[in-house]
Order: structure tokens, then C-alpha cells, then sequence
């Protein structure tokens, strides 16, 4: 506001106003146009009024590019994996508020890349659609333990509680990777898709209710239960004959490298399995238990029981054997009469000298032998080689490495103790010795000082 009175100097008109149009404010005559006062950056305020970034500028801002292009991932995992478009939304946002969490703004592309798909996994689960965390490694190309670590770090970080899955929801969504369908793989070779599901699924339990699938990683147990699913609808001579290998090539999967044992771990059940069916007069062995498959899953749980039962009533007979076997052996006749004949003095002392030898019960013939399957005998370390189904660490315990003692430095100044002391101390012999040496070599010392 121009102050009260003042006039134009050209034309003497009062009508004068506030020109914003420039960076410095200043008085103009609205009649001629003449500037009656010019402002200064003197009489401005100090600082001035806070401005925004954004008011500054006619452009909005842009977001980062790396943020840009981790969502185009998220969308072409979403789509290759085939999910719907609720997950692929939940994934995006899932994505943008890890990115810009102080967690992640800072880490290497690599790991930025790992938390799109670890977005994926977490948004396909909280929608109830089954997906596992290898299936998501495989896609990026990255370490398992690597993916695993981001994940349960954004789970932390955004406060999200995702649901487990057992292995039986996830065996749907992997077998629909195997493209043996009939539009797939050429008749003999091909498979219903839900069939081959089902059986897949029954062997998988199986596998659970047998300690296999127990602290084992899931796509192997999966991939083996497919392969003789797949062999088992159709046990002809050329599915049989197919390898793991082969079968994955036909497949258009790349081939686990611990399938193969699992496919044997999963044949040495159905085998114990298949022994017990009561109309199967041959010897059920790995290479034709793949056709009695059908059968050992229809009455899995009486076979079950039945495995247990008689692997019980044979150990109990091995232990009333062979602790027969033992007094018959351990007992000599021929020292009985004797021992029979003595007075009571003698044979306390017998008793009293039996007792006093080294070793254990067992050795002892005038002892009675524990029962099998006692106390101290199911507390023993491996006992998994004992029982019909055990866990795999129990079967194959790993070896423990013995402690290495700590290397002490010898300063020379230690103990030393009543035993080792003998060994310090010169006899006579040694002392004449020690001091014709020294002699000795005294003597040589001044004669090649004289010369």
C-alpha cells in the first residue's frame, strides 16, 4: 500500500498503486505511467516466507527410476506367474512402501530386485494363492537364502502376518508346471492334470506321515512325488524305464539335484509299505513297487499299522533270541558242577572277583541279561536305525566335530606336578656325565682362544 499523500512528481495525481509484476515491489502512476518510488532489497524482510520445492517449480516431481522399473518387475512376475489383477495391485503396493521404507531406500539393485518378488510371494499368500519361495528364486535367478532373509526382513519391517502353507496347498500351482497335459506330451507319456494332482498329494502325505518331508526342502519332495505319480497311473515298460532325468526334459523342468534321493527315500517306504498286502505273493522291491502304488495309497493308514506292528513282534523275537543265544554261550557247563560243589566262601569270592573285572553286564556270565528294549536300549543316540519311520537327522545323524583343546602358550613358569617330576630331576650317572661335557667343552673353547 502506497502511504497516505503521496503524489506523482510528473503529473501530481494520487492515484498511485503497487507494481508486482518485477522481483522488487514498486509505486507507479496509474495516470502517466511514471514510477514514483522505486523498492530495494533493503527494505525487504529478512528471509523471506518459506517456500516448497514444488511451488517453486511448474513441473511435477518425478519418481525414481529404480522404483519405476522394480514395479515393471512386479508386474511381469505377477503375469508370468498368472495370479489375478487384486494380487498384482497388492503386490505393487506392497513394493512402493518397502522401497521407500529407510530399510531399503539404500540397498544394491540386486536386493531391490530380490524385495519385488519377495512382495509377490508375501501378496500371493495373504489371498490365499499358494506359491512357494523357490518358484520366486527361480524366477529372479537368485540364492534361496538370500530371497528367505529379505522376505522375513519385509515382513518385519512393514508389519505384515503372512500365512503358512503346508506343502499340500502348494503341490496344485507345481504341477501345473510339468507340461505333460495331453496337449503337452504325446499319448503314452502324457497325464490328466488332476489325477496326477491327486496322486501326487497322497504320496506327499505319505511322505509326512514317514518323517520325509520333515526339515526337507519342498520342491525336491514335490518334483519326486510327481515323477512316480506319473509312473504309477501308467505303469508301462517305457514309463518305467524313464529316469528322473528324462522325465524333467519331457517335462520342460529343470531337474532338482536331491530328487533322486528322494525318490529312493520315497520307494524304501512303499516297499515296507507294499510287503504287508496280503494278495502280493512276490517280493515287492524298488523296481516294481511302482505298480502296487495305487493299492499301498488306498489302504495307506491299515498298512501303516500294520508295517508297525510287525516290525515290533520281530524286534521283541530278535531280543528273546538273541538273549538266548547269549546265556548258551556265556554259561560253560562244565563250570557249573565246580561252582555247585564249592562252599559258600568260594563262591562269594567267585562273585566278588566277576564283579570287580571291567566291562559291562553283558560280559558278565553270571549276570541275567536286560530285556531288548529297555530303558538304557531306547535311550541310545541312533536309535533311528532301530525304528521302521524315522526323522532323516536321526537315520543320519551328522558327525560332530570334537572340540579342539586351546593351544596355551609355555612361559615356562608352570606347575609341575608329582608325575612329570621324576622326569626333571638327574640320576648320578646323568650328573658325571653333563659335567664331563661341559669340561670338555671348556676345553676346546681355550684351545682355540690360544691358537
Amino acid at each position: 500500500m502506497p502511504p497516505p499523500g503521496l503524489r506523482c512528481p510528473g503529473c501530481g495525481s494520487s492515484n498511485i498503486i503497487d507494481d508486482d509484476l518485477h522481483c522488487q515491489t514498486q509505486l507507479v502512476c496509474v495516470d502517466c505511467g511514471a514510477v514514483v518510488s522505486e523498492g530495494t532489497l533493503v527494505n525487504d524482510v529478512v528471509g523471506g516466507a518459506d517456500v516448497s520445492y514444488s511451488q517453486t517449480t511448474a513441473v511435477a516431481r518425478k519418481p525414481c527410476p529404480n522404483l519405476l522399473y522394480g514395479i515393471q518387475r512386479v508386474r511381469a512376475i505377477c503375469r508370468s506367474l498368472r495370479v489375478n489383477h487384486e494380487i498384482e495391485t497388492l503386490s505393487q503396493t506392497n513394493f512402493t512402501q518397502a522401497y521407500q521404507h529407510e530399510h531399503f531406500i539404500n540397498v544394491s539393485l540386486q536386493r531391490k530386485e530380490v524385495l519385488g518378488g519377495c512382495c509377490v510371494l508375501v501378496s500371493c499368500r495373504l489371498l490365499n494363492w499358494p506359491i512357494t519361495m523357490g518358484t520366486i528364486s527361480c524366477l529372479l535367478d537368485a540364492d534361496p537364502m538370500v530371497v528367505g532373509a529379505i522376505y522375513k526382513e519385509m515382513v518385519q519391517t512393514l508389519n505384515i502376518t503372512a500365512p503358512t502353507i503346508s506343502i499340500t496347498d502348494v503341490m496344485e500351482a507345481h504341477s501345473q508346471e510339468y507340461k505333460i497335459s495331453p496337449l503337452d506330451a504325446p499319448e503314452e507319456l502324457s497325464a490328466d492334470p488332476r489325477q496326477l494332482n491327486k496322486r501326487a498329494v497322497a504320496l506327499v502325505e505319505l511322505a509326512a506321515d514317514t518323517w520325509i518331508v520333515t526339515g526337507r526342502q519342498p520342491v525336491p519332495i514335490m518334483m519326486s512325488a510327481i515323477y512316480l505319480a506319473w509312473q504309477s497311473l501308467k505303469p508301462t515298460k517305457q514309463r518305467l524305464k524313464l529316469t528322473l532325468e528324462k522325465f524333467c526334459k519331457i517335462a520342460k523342468v529343470n531337474k532338482h539335484k536331491v530328487a533322486m534321493k528322494r525318490v529312493a527315500e520315497m520307494k524304501e517306504v512303499l516297499c515296507k509299505l507294499g510287503k504287508e498286502l496280503p494278495w502280493i505273493r512276490e517280493d515287492v522291491t524298488p523296481e516294481n513297487v511302482v505298480r502296487h502304488v495305487e493299492d499301498i495309497l488306498q489302504h495307506r493308514f491299515a498298512l501303516l499299522r500294520r508295517a508297525m506292528r510287525t516290525h515290533e513282534e520281530t524286534r521283541l523275537e530278535e531280543g528273546r533270541t538273541s538273549g538266548e543265544d547269549s546265556l548258551n554261550e556265556k554259561s560253560a557247563p562244565s563250570e557249573i558242577p565246580e561252582i555247585q560243589n564249592s562252599s559258600s566262601a568260594e563262591r562269594c569270592e567267585i562273585r566278588t572277583d566277576v564283579s570287580e573285572q571291567p566291562g559291562d553286564g553283558d560280559d558278565n556270565p553270571y549276570t541275567v541279561p536286560e530285556p531288548h528294549g529297555s530303558l538304557q536300549g531306547d535311550q541310545e543316540p541312533n536309535w533311528g536305525k532301530r525304528a521302521l519311520f524315522a526323522p532323516p537327522c536321526v537315520v543320519h545323524p551328522k558327525k560332530r566335530k570334537a572340540p579342539h583343546p586351546e593351544s596355551k602358550e609355555v612361559t615356562g613358569d608352570e606347575e609341575i606336578c608329582d608325575i612329570e617330576i621324576d622326569s626333571y630331576i638327574r640320576t648320578p650317572r646323568e650328573v658325571r656325565e653333563f659335567t664331563l661335557v661341559q669340561q670338555m667343552l671348556s676345553e676346546k673353547e681355550d684351545a682355540n682362544v690360544s691358537h
